[in-house]
């Protein structure tokens, strides 16, 4: 499957989901003016990965990074909808690792990590802090 990259804007995160290597990123600020334009073929593309990786589940984990400095609440829906997908697919037997990283001093970041978290049963979901 083709990497899908998009670079980061005043509204909207870098993406870069290397999709051969198993690693998705978003990470800056997310509060684009039509989130569904934005994530809409993203979370596509994510459900088209997700149906191959279901078909033969690799040993290696998918591993998908976060590092938001800032998110409004259609990004936080979006962010859901990816989670969602996500667990899923753990459920079905892919291994899958979050990684929610925040800087040390930003507390709503770190809160925001824990209320995602308490949706992933299957799936690992860890809070990663940065300087």
């Amino acid at each position: 499957m083709d990497r899908l990259r998009l670079p980061q804007t005043e509204r909207s995160p870098l993406v870069d989901f290397d999709f051969d290597r198993q690693r998705l990123r978003l990470e800056g600020e997310s509060y684009p003016e039509d989130a569904a334009a934005f994530f809409g073929p993203l979370i596509a593309a994510l459900d088209r990965y997700l149906e191959r990786l279901r078909a033969e589940p690799p040993a290696a984990p998918l591993v998908v990074d976060l590092r938001l400095a800032y998110f409004n609440s259609s990004s936080a829906k979006a962010f859901m909808n990816i989670f969602q997908r996500l667990e899923a697919a753990a459920r079905d037997g892919v291994k899958v690792q979050v990684n929610w990283h925040y800087q040390t001093d930003d507390e709503t970041m770190m809160e925001f990590g824990e209320d995602f978290r308490e949706d992933f049963q299957a799936a690992r979901f860890e809070l990663c802090v940065f300087d």
